[in-house]
């Protein structure tokens, strides 16, 4: 099984650093927890197996923001050895794709919004911050945005 730090370095893979282009940890982190959202609304199983907390910014896998915390707001930068798109079996890599063309034009505060409206979060950060997400209700809610052509 993949790693959220594998999710997000795919995500990194993606930049275009000639556009200008970069990627946040903040912003990182939305994309992963879409990721994991649609991934469990499709497949009805996770995509990695770190759980996801709602933190005051938003969704955040705690073991990946502490390795990318160093970063601070400043752009992650991609691995050195490069992205092996090898252990990324096809519907994974579509998945990720669909994801980065939906989401990946937002910057970081417009996905920390829109996670804000959104009930996985506000569920969980209603109950406590730094609460985990619940899996379940986010594949239900991930599996409405499906039948509404948002994902």
């Amino acid at each position: 099984m993949l790693s959220a730090r594998d999710i997000a370095d795919y995500f990194l893979g993606l930049v275009d650093d000639e556009a200008g282009d970069s990627l946040s940890n903040l912003k990182l982190q939305k994309l992963v927890y879409y990721a994991q959202g649609f991934h469990l609304a499709i497949h009805g199983k996770k995509l990695f197996q770190q759980p996801i907390e709602a933190w005051e910014h938003g969704p955040v896998v705690p073991w990946l923001y502490h390795q990318l915390k160093q970063h601070g707001a400043e752009p992650v930068p991609r691995p050195e050895d490069g992205i092996d798109t090898s252990k990324y079996p096809p519907p994974v890599r579509e998945l990720l794709d669909d994801v980065w063309s939906v989401y990946g034009q937002y910057s970081a505060a417009k996905l920390r919004n829109i996670t804000h409206s959104e009930p996985p979060w506000k569920d969980a950060y209603a109950k406590a911050p730094s609460s985990m997400i619940n899996e379940q209700k986010m594949k239900e809610y991930f599996s409405t945005q499906l039948v509404h052509g948002k994902g």
